[in-house]
């Protein structure tokens, strides 16, 4: 029985998919036709006027400037060290 109904379907299958490949490979119907109002060398013109404005260097690649403080490194570790200390910075598994 379950060979008879495993030969049926694939005999199915294979008739199924020679259907599904009998028509031809025609994508003209597809094909938008128009005609622009625009000659050649005015649309050439604009391509190279975008060229020459369009940035080469990729979005949010620039490095901001560094920020100018009065701060020293030794007393921004040292008030770091302290509010650690005093346990206004969560560390390990008490962390948020």
């Amino acid at each position: 029985m379950n060979a008879k109904f495993l030969l049926a379907t694939l005999a199915i299958a294979a008739s199924a998919t020679g259907v599904a490949r009998a028509d031809d490979a025609d994508a003209s119907q597809y094909v938008i036709k128009f005609e622009g109002q625009r000659t050649r060398a005015e649309v050439m013109a604009e391509a190279a006027q975008v060229s020459r404005t369009r940035s080469i260097e990729p979005a949010g690649s620039r490095v901001a400037a560094p920020l100018k403080s009065s701060l020293q490194v030794q007393q921004v570790r040292a008030e770091a060290v302290e509010a650690l200390r005093l346990g206004k910075i969560p560390s390990g598994e008490l962390s948020f």
